[in-house]
């Protein structure tokens, strides 16, 4: 017999409708630097550039907040990028040799990034000129030509095909084939070796019908695309790497894998051409590396720019990352430390004028882009306004701070300004200022600081789309470190030739790894923060405009009281500068505090109003008072744990208010029925241990037939897993998890005061009472008493399951609000009245008590319900996007399975989940951090944080317009798809837009009726992030309504229909994730 216990009425439609009105999981954009890119191109009339991946993205910049995204649908490396100049569409080439055609279009009063076309290079034997393997077939370089509506195809057999672009078909009988080209070499030459690949591919700006090929054997060629033969013929015998053509024609230069690169005289005479006019080894005689691409442009004002990249000596700089810039006689040699990947200058492209005139040159590197400003005298570099690399050293942790007052705003903007050392004049000229971003300024702003390993703590906006950097501050400079001799080192080095330049400001390597930081806090009302870092440091700062000169106060903190028998076996702590040191403006130290040992920090507060910081490590954890520069307390958690607790709590001995009183015994029956039942419970689950499959499926087909006939307004108590408690012998027992501050009820229930909270990985809770004096009114002196810290409750939850978070609720069930917000009117002040609750997070429930007797009120298992364990915890708050003044605070929480769970507070009832991140993604779960407006942030790669929105009134997303010119071309109007089907993804997850394209004739419905363009009205974007572009995320639906599966079916059925197509073209209905 089937028995069911039915706690309470099924869902209620108003909470439901109520809950589309808060809550909304949106994935909004990608901050950062793109991982592992691999390709790079510029539109010079839309200013905008794009980038492509090895995992096949392709994202798209403007101006400022003008971003668009797609992802290709099979994973492959992005290896060349073409725009179409004016007209918002990009041309890419994978790895696969596939090509691919994108479209900013607007459908549906929506634009956005979408694939068009892809086209797939037959590789029949004997169709690239000879019958070797299909390998032969594969595309090396890609031209567009004219007013791009041709693209010329060099490929590794040597043959060039010329593909029609608005189609994406070849174009029959224009194919090149190196025999042809063979028939105009002399006899000598055309007994040598094979041509090999064609390395490059070059266009004539004022003739669109000529074009350069070059060979990688040498050997150049001026071929007429019209007259279907050779003008001019250059017989190079060094293995040639890039090539380029002067702007006006009259002038090759090629470089080759020796180090070298040669100029060419292209004059009217067509005899071979057997010696270039001038060849050079900049940086010979010794063998060099090879000069992977060169660019020439000249200048009015007399000389011309040289840039290439690569060509160092092997021997002494081969290891070396290095673009060369030439001007007569000027060289500089830009150091940079990651892989160059591309490079262009942003330079005149109107055919009509007689010089390039480069304003700027932009370098994409594996790891940042580096743009420097060619018309300002010593090239200074340009600072960017977004793609600002995170990672430029390794990120360890990450806060963030809503609502920063405009005071503070300006003040840290201002300490960042003193800080570049670019000069004004070059700091507005960012060349890529493409389209427009339509979206409003934002009513609030947003820090988000991150801590990096090199002992840095970086301030960021993210108050918008594009994350602006602001500051840096830099802890190192007060520790003795080994830094100043290795600069000095370095210094002399770069003396010697070549001149090398450092550039950028990637730098992976720390000189200490102690000088890592581990927390961050920020005091937005006082402009006071705390930095705490690897070697058990704990840096209290403060902002100043003005540089200043002083020392520092260094004091001790010894948490583990000097107890015998315990030897420290891991690193020795940082020794500190003793002497005035100048700190130029911004956040600068005003007390050390050292914890011993040296571990690093685990946890830390600060409360401003009460001038007190508090720091945990894996051994205890301390309170400091920085205002009077003296410790409060000093406890010792290791294995301080020793006798057994019992199961639920235990509250210290010396609590006689929790422990006394009439309801003691009614408490203790309780207590004792309970743990009967719980006997009696496991005796019976224990003594039925026929665990059979056929058992399960007859359990589970029960379950079905049960849940079929309950009610639909019924709901049955879920079933609980099994959670066995921890051992508490772990080492790791005493490590603090959590530290908080607040002014609640801890002693009894009518008087309230400061008091310090701490949870540990056991499971473990302290509360103190704090008596804090207060000072004079007026005065700005403080009094001479000291803080005292007495410890008032001691908590150990039932599992041990480790604490992540505390947080004190009013009378009224809201947070209590931060220092100062009461005080100056910036938040509601709390209800001081009474019945204050403390909620504590573990990993495996949520669970409230009451105030000040700490007695369970209610909780939530969430291990036990859903199996799975909190990593992550913040209280947030909900706006409803129908009425401007509701909102709601809820608890918001990220699982080691990455879903996203809210729930309500006080009462813990689940509210709504989704799944945001990978549960394969440990980093990212580890470094998702919560704002308290109900977004977040997590880190997709070393490069990059995810941003994703919970709050469906409360979203960051780009809102842009581009202003593009297509010509009228009725083939481009055929292939324009009369329908989209968008498959709707739950949740606001990203969607798919699934665009199969009409081969017929029918017209295009964005045309204008009577004119000869195609004009789209201004394009406001929505885009959405694609999570997989960089974290490998192969789950397109983020709650399994739609899976890769279903995709691959569909797309699977429209192309067996048409792969008896004549170009074999494939993919012809594209899954394209928007941006």
């Amino acid at each position: 017999m089937m028995k069911f216990r039915f706690r309470r009425q099924g869902a209620d439609p108003q909470r439901e409708k109520l809950k589309q009105e808060l809550f909304a999981f949106n994935k909004t954009v990608e901050h950062g630097f793109p991982n592992q890119p691999s390709a790079l191109a510029f539109d010079p009339e839309l200013r905008i550039m794009a980038i492509g991946t090895r995992s096949g993205a392709v994202k798209i910049y403007g101006a400022p907040g003008v971003e668009f995204t797609g992802l290709h649908r099979d994973t492959a490396t992005v290896t060349q990028m073409q725009f179409l100049p004016g007209q918002g569409r990009l041309l890419t080439l994978l790895d696969d040799s596939s090509l691919h055609l994108w479209e900013v279009v607007h459908h549906n009063g929506c634009a956005h990034l979408e694939e068009a076309l892809s086209f797939q290079l037959p590789s029949r034997p004997g169709f690239d000129g000879a019958s070797g393997p299909p390998g032969l077939a594969r595309i090396t370089v890609v031209l567009l030509l004219g007013a791009s509506d041709m693209a010329a195809l060099g490929t590794e057999g040597g043959s060039v095909f010329f593909l029609d672009v608005p189609n994406l078909t070849l174009l029959e009988g224009q194919t090149l084939s190196p025999d042809e080209v063979l028939r105009s070499v002399p006899d000598d030459y055309r007994c040598g070796k094979a041509l090999g690949p064609v390395e490059s591919l070059q266009g004539h700006l004022r003739d669109p019908t000529k074009i350069l090929i070059g060979y990688s054997r040498g050997l150049l060629v001026i071929w007429n695309q019209a007259a279907q033969c050779a003008d001019r013929i250059f017989l190079g015998n060094q293995q040639l790497e890039s090539l380029c053509w002067e702007r006006s024609g009259s002038t090759l230069v090629s470089s080759h894998s020796d180090g070298s690169y040669a100029i060419w005289s292209a004059d009217a005479s067509r005899c071979p051409v057997t010696q270039p006019t001038a060849a050079t080894m900049p940086y010979g005689p010794f063998p060099c590396k090879a000069i992977n691409k060169i660019l020439w442009r000249n200048c009015e004002s007399g000389g011309h720019f040289i840039i290439f990249s690569g060509g160092m000596p092997r021997a002494s700089y081969g290891d070396r990352h290095c673009v060369s810039v030439l001007r007569a006689e000027t060289l500089v040699t830009l150091d940079f430390t990651s892989r160059i990947i591309d490079f262009f200058t942003v330079h005149s492209m109107r055919p009509e004028d007689e010089f390039d005139e480069p304003q700027a040159l932009a370098v994409l590197l594996e790891e940042e882009l580096v743009v420097l400003d060619l018309q300002t005298p010593g090239w200074p570099t340009v600072p960017a306004p977004y793609l600002a690399p995170l990672h430029s050293s390794a990120i360890t942790c990450s806060a963030h701070v809503a609502n920063v007052p405009a005071k503070l705003w300006s003040r840290i903007v201002s300490a960042g300004e003193q800080q570049s050392p670019t000069p004004t004049s070059s700091a507005s000229s960012w060349p890529i200022t493409g389209g427009r971003n339509l979206a409003q300024e934002p009513t609030q702003r947003g820090l988000l600081l991150t801590g990096h390993e090199d002992g840095t703590v970086r301030f960021w906006d993210a108050s918008g789309v594009a994350l602006q950097p602001l500051y840096k501050l830099s802890t190192a400079g007060l520790f003795q470190t080994d830094c100043e001799h290795t600069d000095s080192l370095t210094q002399a080095a770069e003396d010697d030739w070549p001149p090398f330049r450092k550039v950028g400001c990637f730098d992976p390597y720390s000189d200490d790894p102690r000088l890592g930081v581990q927390k961050v806090v920020l005091c937005k009302y006082t402009a006071q923060m705390v930095v705490a870092g690897t070697a058990g440091q704990v840096l209290v700062l403060e902002l100043s405009d003005v540089p200043s000169e002083q020392a520092v106060s260094v004091a001790s903190v010894d948490l583990l009281q000097d107890r015998e028998g315990f030897t420290w076996k891991g690193h020795e702590r940082l020794s500190p500068h003793t002497e005035p040191l100048l700190w130029p403006a911004g956040f600068q130290p005003r007390v050390l505090v050292q914890c011993l040992p040296p571990a690093a920090i685990t946890a830390i507060t600060l409360h401003t109003e009460w001038s007190l910081v508090a720091f945990g490590t894996s051994h205890g954890f301390g309170l400091f008072d920085y205002q009077r520069k003296s410790p409060v307390l000093a406890r010792r958690l290791l294995h301080s744990i020793a006798a057994p607790l019992c199961p639920r709590c235990t509250l210290h001995p010396n609590d006689s208010l929790a422990m006394e009183g009439p309801l003691s015994r009614v408490k203790s029956l309780k207590k004792s029925l309970r743990q009967s039942f719980r006997r009696i419970r496991k005796s019976r689950v224990s003594g039925k241990k026929r665990a059979t499959n056929a058992t399960s499926k007859l359990q589970e087909a029960n379950a079905q037939l049960a849940e079929q006939a309950c009610p639909h307004d019924m709901e049955m108590t879920p079933v609980q897993r099994r959670i066995e408690p921890r051992s508490a012998d772990d080492s790791l027992s005493g490590v603090v998890r959590c530290l908080y501050f607040a002014d609640t009820f801890l002693r009894d229930a009518t008087h309230h005061g400061p008091t310090m909270w701490a949870g540990t990985n056991s499971g473990s809770v302290f509360a103190y009472a704090l008596e804090v004096p207060a000072a004079a009114a007026g005065s700005e002196k403080w009094p001479e008493r000291v803080v005292e810290a007495v410890l008032g409750k001691e908590v150990q939850l039932m599992h041990r399951a480790p604490v992540v978070a505390i947080a004190v609720l009013d009378g009224h069930g809201r947070p209590l609000p931060e220092p100062y917000e009461a005080s100056r009117d910036l938040a509601q002040a709390p209800d001081m009245q009474g019945g204050h609750a403390v909620l504590i997070a573990s990993e495996e429930q949520f669970k409230v008590f009451t105030l000040p007797k700490v007695s369970a009120k209610t909780k939530f298992k969430l291990t036990a319900h859903e199996g799975c364990r909190v990593r992550k915890v913040a209280l947030a708050t909900f706006a409803s996007v129908a009425c401007e003044d509701y909102a709601e605070t809820c608890l918001a929480c990220l699982t080691n399975l990455g879903d996203v769970h809210v729930f309500s507070v006080p009462g813990l009832r689940p509210q709504v989940h989704y799944s945001c991140i990978r549960k394969e993604d440990i980093s990212g779960i580890a470094s998702c951090v919560f704002t308290r407006h109900g977004q977040g942030f997590y880190l997709i790669s070393p490069s990059e944080f995810e941003r994703f929105s919970l709050s469906a009134r409360n979203i960051t997303e780009p809102l842009c317009s581009l202003d593009i010119y297509w010509p009228h071309d009725s083939a481009h109007a055929s292939r324009r798809p009369q329908e989209s089907l968008k498959l709707s993804q739950a949740n606001g997850t990203p969607g798919i837009v699934l665009a199969p394209r009409s081969h017929n004739r029918s017209p295009n419905p964005i045309h204008n009726k009577g004119t000869d363009t195609l004009e789209l009205p201004e394009a406001t974007l929505s885009p959405m992030s694609i999570d997989s572009a960089t974290s490998a995320d192969t789950t397109l639906d983020m709650t399994g309504d739609v899976t890769v599966e279903d995709v691959k079916d569909f797309l699977g059925s429209s192309e067996e229909s048409e792969k008896n197509l004549r170009n074999l073209a494939e993919d012809e209905a594209r899954a394209i994730l928007i941006k």
